[in-house]
């Protein structure tokens, strides 16, 4: 059984600066495109068909909505350190929209504090992530979109993304 994921990706005029922020600091970075997670890697029985069901249901009244993503910040927790572009508009209908799928699908609360965010970077040490902070902490950029569709990724053995269900959100 691979894993899937959830998630937004969302497309700026400008996201070649994001792109070589990426290339320079994500692992990640050949393997999925920028995205902002919604519900984070699992495993489960449930088929594509099953999820995609369960996902219209949980987007029926979700219109499309703007999201601006500006600002660096750094978090260390117990599965590494990175560098993240900040959701400065949008974040509740993010919020709202995780909260929704864990409630609805998997029906169970989240524990943690979920903050919506891109990773630009994903480091080793707490060191090598201060270094890349120090580099694109002063990055003024505003990167503004409006999402209009919530993606399921597949997780390839190497890691790669396969985008296997796309739901649009209504208007």
């Amino acid at each position: 059984m691979l894993f899937r994921t959830i998630m937004i990706f969302p497309q700026f005029n400008n996201e070649n600066i994001i792109n070589a922020i990426r290339k320079k600091y994500d692992p990640l970075y050949n393997l999925v495109k920028p995205h902002i997670t919604l519900v984070f890697p699992f495993q489960d029985k449930i088929s594509n068909i099953e999820l995609e069901k369960k996902l219209e249901e949980c987007f029926i009244e979700i219109p499309p909505f703007k999201i601006i993503l500006q600002g660096i910040s750094r978090q260390k927790d117990n599965y590494g350190n990175y560098i993240f572009l900040n959701v400065k508009q949008g974040e509740r209908q993010i919020i709202d929209i995780h909260n929704n799928l864990y409630r609805n699908i998997w029906k169970q609360e989240q524990d943690e504090r979920y903050i919506p965010h891109m990773t630009l970077g994903k480091f080793q040490s707490e060191g090598e992530m201060m270094e890349a902070y120090k580099d694109v902490k002063d990055l003024d950029s505003s990167f503004e979109t409006f999402v209009d569709k919530i993606s399921v990724e597949e997780i390839g053995r190497r890691g790669e993304s396969f985008v296997v269900i796309e739901k649009h959100l209504y208007k």
